[in-house]
């Protein structure tokens, strides 16, 4: 085995850092969608099934945390990323200018994904309303901190925005559907331009960026050239298994509920989100395994551009022309048919743009 320098190797770009967030996106266009159509055809009602939906209200499913460990990542990244923006002879100026055009195409791209572009009606011009839009608003808190305050404030930072957040809603004391604080500004600030009504996006926001900033702290730890790899790994886990704890003791005051966003879900996903960085790290980066799980990285090097073929272009029509005459012989798993292809086309265009090297930068 090579073994490699603290600073020359913990700068680098790490590989499992792609391969958990290839895994997010592969569950995201992928293989979730398979599975529930599977799983409807054969009308099957397993709670694990369940776990591939969003909990209705409070609770929290396996698929509820998919968006958290989409912001998450986001965050772990900027402290690499960072390092490259201000390297020397560049300015915070610049920094400021790339945060900005980052956060303005992610804005454009969530309009595109929600169809207020594409769709040509002004009746669907939802404003805030998308997961991308949720990442650059947390990204625009994050990398703000990172560049405004010292490194030793920023876990105060985060504390103090999720108070901020966290005390008026449970001031407020009704986290009710359409009684809790988040709805109630929602409806106040964008009115019937909301898109699903059940998602509250504008107070939300201040969790969004203290869970980018979870991930970003991870990032921070990963990026330390003094602390051994198995020691990096042990606070993560360590982190992750208090934050779950913090969760689960709060929701008892303040309920689980990822569509709005609570304080008790930020700790909750946090803590999840914290527990799988350290595994992935662990075990890929530390131990260096080589899973077979590589393939991951077609989807985890190029996340946004999953993410806008996956939600934008239906690519089922193309195995509708070229399969339609197996309908009669298979019934309704055709549906299924039409959906594991559609993951199939997308998946052969990642794997082109990844074996050419052609990559979504923001």
């Amino acid at each position: 085995m090579t073994t490699h320098s603290p600073a020359a190797t913990d700068n680098r770009r790490l590989e499992s850092l792609d391969l958990l967030r290839g895994l997010d996106l592969f569950m995201l266009v992928g293989l979730q969608p398979v599975i529930v159509s599977a799983c409807h055809v054969a009308g099957i009602s397993h709670p694990l099934a369940g776990q591939l939906d969003h909990a209705v209200w409070e609770g929290f499913t396996a698929w509820d945390l998919v968006m958290p460990l989409f912001l998450f990542m986001t965050g772990a990244a900027i402290p690499f990323a960072m390092s490259r923006y201000l390297k020397p002879g560049a300015s915070k100026a610049d920094a400021w200018r790339r945060i900005g055009r980052r956060v303005a195409v992610l804005w454009l791209l969530g309009m595109i994904v929600q169809g207020n572009l594409l769709g040509l009606d002004p009746g669907r011009f939802y404003f805030y309303t998308n997961t991308l839009q949720a990442i650059a608003a947390g990204y625009l808190i994050a990398a703000a901190t990172m560049l405004t305050v010292p490194r030793r404030y920023h876990a105060a930072v985060a504390a103090g925005l999720l108070a901020l957040m966290a005390i008026p809603m449970s001031l407020h004391g009704d986290f009710s559907p359409q009684g809790n604080l988040p709805y109630l500004i929602e409806e106040a600030v964008m009115g019937s331009d909301r898109g699903d009504s059940s998602y509250t996006w504008i107070w939300s926001s201040l969790g969004f960026g203290v869970t980018v900033m979870l991930g970003m702290l991870a990032g921070e730890i990963l990026k330390a050239a003094d602390t051994p790899r198995p020691r990096k790994a042990l606070r993560l886990a360590t982190v992750g298994a208090a934050l779950l704890l913090a969760g689960w003791l709060w929701s008892f005051e303040t309920p689980i509920v990822k569509r709005i966003w609570t304080g008790s879900m930020v700790l909750w996903s946090g803590g999840w989100c914290c527990l799988l960085m350290g595994a992935f790290y662990y075990i890929i980066d530390c131990r260096g395994t080589r899973l077979r799980a590589g393939w991951l990285k077609i989807y985890g090097m190029n996340s946004i551009t999953a993410y806008m073929l996956g939600e934008t272009i239906n690519f089922r029509s193309i195995v509708h022309s070229l399969t339609f005459g197996l309908q009669p012989h298979i019934g309704p798993w055709y549906d299924t048919l039409l959906t594991a292809g559609n993951f199939a086309v997308l998946f052969l265009i990642l794997a082109w743009m990844h074996r050419d090297r052609l990559y979504l930068r923001i």
